[in-house]
């Protein structure tokens, strides 16, 4: 009976085990702490607005085929005199292979008006079309602009991925950190109570004479260690759940700051494959063709490919040809196409330096730009096949840790017994205490690379959907 008081006395929290802390409070699981920083996090809010800016840009450069209405009207009078009123009026038509389409109608009159302006009394009216023959037929900067701007969205959704996935990979990390100090926390508060309960019996059984006043002191020691290293895992919990709050925010950009009756998931280890979406990746062969990454430097080459073949067309000569034809609004209905406007213009540089030099220039963005995608290829490919390295040795690792606690609480366990029989000493239960915390320690660690690795496995996989 004795021996099961000092038992009772001195090991009570490993006689009855731990409360779960699930039955105590409420759980932050992983996947749901994930779904407000996609939801709600700005950052990630930010990453979309790329798509709209890639939107609105594409409908900035279709402006440049918009139909267009001018009108130009002066007129001068003086001292009773009309000298002259002047009305040009025009309506304009882009089309996508430059040529442009033009319907206008003139109308001036007065004393002192200048004999290239003279038009008949009820006006004259035009119609007319411009065709470049050199540069700008197949290609010009308006034309550029909106495949450019098209190749911008796909790249935008790109690289809106990335800012997501770098986001959530953060975010990540936080949570993470909060689980480990989290469960550090509760093993120094194990022990602290057990150390607590062990110096209390101790100092029953030194006021009963069977055991000796310095063992109280050695008991004294432990308790104040633990309470030290409750009081530090506490202080780095609390900052880890302050940095945890940075992503935990709610509709219309309100941050929240998580309740101390929140706890991290229990059981993170079997579900966090299936929330990053790794599991896949682990057991079967991971293609690059829809990586943002890649998509991204090839849709930065395509925009380059426009942009040399832009340069390129520059190698032509300017040959623009304008036919209009001219009548009056009477006689609209019958065309007299004796009554007409022509135009040339012709521009071409002797040497085409200047042109020469900027398709060398494009040519050599696209040739860098598509050395970066072999690179990237190859990056991406071991990263990948490194990662799954590590998450596979991290398993075995973890095993091994966990049968090696339980190795070291059975011995705990077998000098407990041996103490309480007065074979061993509170030091060598110390000791093998000591080992114990460390190796739960250890497994704590081990388990936060694991998680780490599949984050990091996530982050190079680049998919946030």
């Amino acid at each position: 009976m004795k021996q099961l008081i000092i038992l009772l006395l001195l090991f009570g929290p490993f006689a009855f085990g731990q409360v779960p802390i699930e039955n105590l409070s409420k759980e932050f699981t992983y996947n749901e702490f994930l779904g407000y920083v996609k939801k709600y996090h700005p950052l990630v809010k930010n990453a979309n607005l790329e798509i709209n800016k890639a939107q609105a840009n594409l409908m900035m450069s279709r402006g440049g085929f918009d139909p267009k209405i001018e009108v130009d009207f002066k007129e001068k009078q003086f001292k009773n005199k009309e000298y002259y009123s002047i009305l040009n009026s025009s309506f304009k038509i882009p089309t996508w292979y430059g040529i442009e389409i033009k319907a206008g109608f003139d109308n001036n009159e007065g004393i002192y008006l200048n004999p290239e302006n003279t038009v008949p009394n009820q006006g004259l009216t035009s119609l007319g079309i411009t065709v470049p023959l050199g540069q700008g037929l197949f290609i010009n900067q308006r034309m550029a602009d909106v495949r450019k701007a098209k190749i911008q969205i796909k790249l935008s959704q790109a690289e809106r991925k990335l800012q997501a996935i770098a986001v959530l990979y953060d975010a990540s990390i936080a949570y993470f950190n909060w689980k480990k100090t989290f469960n550090e926390v509760k093993l120094y508060e194990t022990y602290n109570t057990n150390a607590q309960n062990r110096f209390n019996g101790i100092k029953s059984l030194i006021k009963a004479g069977d055991k000796r006043a310095i063992d109280s002191i050695e008991a004294g020691i432990s308790v104040k260690n633990r309470k030290l290293s409750l009081e530090d895992s506490k202080l780095k919990l609390n900052k880890a759940k302050l940095e945890l709050s940075n992503f935990v925010w709610l509709e219309n950009s309100i941050p929240l700051e998580l309740s101390d009756a929140l706890t991290p998931e229990s059981n993170l280890e079997g579900t966090i494959q299936e929330t990053l979406k790794t599991n896949d990746l682990l057991n079967n062969d991971f293609t690059l063709e829809n990586h943002p990454k890649i998509n991204s430097l090839e849709n930065k080459i395509e925009i380059l490919t426009v942009e040399k073949k832009l340069k390129a067309n520059m190698l032509l000569p300017k040959i623009d040809v304008g036919y209009t034809y001219l009548a009056e609004p009477s006689y609209i209905d019958n065309y007299q196409f004796e009554d007409y406007k022509i135009g040339l213009n012709f521009y071409f540089p002797l040497f085409l330096r200047k042109e020469r030099g900027s398709l060398k220039l494009a040519q050599y963005k696209i040739q860098e730009t598509e050395f970066l995608l072999n690179l990237e290829k190859v990056q991406l490919s071991n990263k990948i096949s490194a990662q799954k390295t590590e998450i596979e040795s991290l398993e075995k690792q973890n095993e091994i840790i966990k049968t090696l606690a339980e190795d070291y609480g059975l011995m705990l366990k077998s000098e407990e017994r041996l103490f309480s029989f007065g074979e061993s000493s509170l030091f060598l239960i110390n000791s093998r205490e000591n080992s114990l915390i460390s190796a739960q320690l250890a497994s704590i660690t081990l388990e936060n690379r694991y998680f780490v690795s599949n984050s990091e496995l996530f982050k190079i996989m680049a998919n946030p959907d």
